[in-house]
């Protein structure tokens, strides 16, 4: 028999079994609180009200109180009630898995900003202005392309920052890029299309989520002008996933010549742009490159996130679609998670609306401009450094005969996170070996110190 009862603040389901009333109930709170769905402290209900709530004599509940407190489960407190024991469900807790290896120190691999950075009070405060200002029926199933004020915003702030051409109606909001990206990429496949081109060197997930959802990948390379297009010609592919803007992890933009030749490309083929917009909003040492997107909405579909302005925890991208793809993007959509929270979505868009986001992507810019000058300055001197007009990482090379295997290894030693560039090529061969420095990642007050950590390695090794 399962009976539950109600503690204050807890829901308990208890099996009384088959047996006596008094054994079943002594054998439902002690594999309760082994399984730790009664944790240490919990506070029981009084015996009378267990044997009401059960349908149970008092004295059955007492008896089973007695025997597990007699057996170190329960603790009975004068005053206080029943408790469960402090340590009584670590005897029999599974054993702790291996702990997971200590994280580093200093942190300078790419892909995340300054977590401490993130604006929480002004977060909070668009948070209540939101909740405030929403109806109740936002709260309810809303719409796979996303809440309307949000894409409302997004389609205004992306047509002012970035050059891109879109409507609300063509605009869905999405869990990041490589939620996006899958999207995409299952239209793609129901569509007929087999292989999807990428960028080479790339990031490993864009990869991952193309193959899983049942795409060949092809990797093109990349020059100082950006992917070479020419090489698309003979690679039958029906799309192509670019960073224009800033290329990753190589740092350089495609150039003027190459993003027409590109869109002649989709144009000519009919095939697909998927263009990852990842840290467009910082640059640097140039005028601001708008979206591949601004000159062929209609082959291009448009990624971005706040993973690299906010924080990836938020889990709030979008993508700005050509509108013949709107409506099978929506009908795939369907078949997931349906949309992301709504609440997150009102804040965002508050956040837009009220200029917070606009200021804090400007002080960000600031600081990440900063931190760029530091690190080039601090570098000890004959050591190559590419990618540092735009995004929140740059490129270092290595002395010849230095393994970037070796120096990442050493790196991780002296608890400084690196990242090698080697990793992201999907082309065998050799190459310079190189480090994916990314600035933004430590906190303010570790910057300085991650950079002295990095300089004091890199002098160990002959230039």
């Amino acid at each position: 028999m399962s009976e539950p009862w109600s503690i204050p603040g807890v829901d308990l389901h208890v099996d009384l079994g088959t047996g006596g009333r008094r054994e079943g109930l002594t054998d439902a709170l002690r594999e309760a609180v082994r399984a730790g769905r009664l944790a240490p402290g919990t506070r029981l209900p009084a015996s009378r009200v267990l044997a009401a709530d059960l349908g149970l004599s008092r004295g059955t509940v007492t008896a089973a109180y007695s025997q597990l407190a007699a057996e170190g489960y329960l603790v009975a407190r004068p005053g206080a009630g029943t408790v469960v024991a402090p340590r009584a469900a670590a005897a029999h807790r599974r054993p702790a898995a291996a702990p997971p290896r200590p994280p580093v120190r200093y942190d300078l691999r790419p892909g995340l900003p300054d977590l401490s950075a993130f604006p929480r009070r002004d977060w909070l405060a668009s948070a209540r202005a939101a909740l405030a200002a929403a109806d109740h029926a936002a709260l309810g199933w809303g719409d796979p392309r996303g809440h309307p004020e949000l894409r409302a915003e997004l389609a205004g702030y992306l047509g002012r920052v970035r050059d891109v051409r879109t409507e609300p109606d063509a605009v869905m909001v999405c869990a990041g890029f490589a939620h996006g990206l899958a999207l995409v990429c299952a239209v793609l496949r129901d569509r007929g299309v087999r292989a999807i081109a990428l960028e080479d060197p790339y990031l490993p997930p864009y990869r991952e989520v193309a193959e899983a959802s049942g795409l060949r990948t092809v990797p093109v390379p990349v020059d100082a002008d950006g992917i070479l297009v020419d090489r698309l010609a003979g690679a039958d592919v029906g799309a192509v996933v670019v960073t224009p803007a800033h290329q990753f992890p190589l740092g350089v933009a495609l150039t003027p010549d190459r993003r027409l030749q590109l869109v002649d490309w989709a144009r000519q083929t009919g095939a697909l742009l998927v263009e990852d917009d990842y840290d467009g909003e910082y640059r640097y040492d140039r005028e601001p490159l708008g979206a591949l997107q601004g000159l062929a909405p209609e082959h291009t579909v448009y990624l971005g996130t706040t993973s690299k302005t906010l924080a990836p925890g938020l889990r709030l991208g979008w993508l700005a679609a050509p509108p013949g793809l709107v409506a099978p993007l929506v009908r795939q959509r369907r078949y997931t998670d349906r949309h992301t929270g709504i609440l997150e979505q009102l804040t965002f868009a508050e956040l837009i609306r009220s200029g917070r986001y606009d200021r804090h992507v400007r002080r960000s810019r600031a600081t990440y401009r900063r931190r760029r000058d530091e690190l080039v300055a601090a570098l000890p001197a004959g050591l190559p450094v590419t990618g540092i007009a735009a995004g929140l990482h740059l490129l270092v090379g290595l002395p010849p005969g230095v393994s970037e295997a070796a120096l990442v290894g050493a790196a991780r030693r002296r608890s400084l996170g690196l990242a090698g560039l080697s990793s992201h090529y999907g082309r065998s061969g050799r190459r310079p070996p190189q480090l994916v420095v990314g600035y933004g990642t430590p906190p303010e007050h570790a910057f300085r110190p991650a950079l002295r950590a990095l300089v004091e390695l890199l002098d160990r090794y002959p230039r």
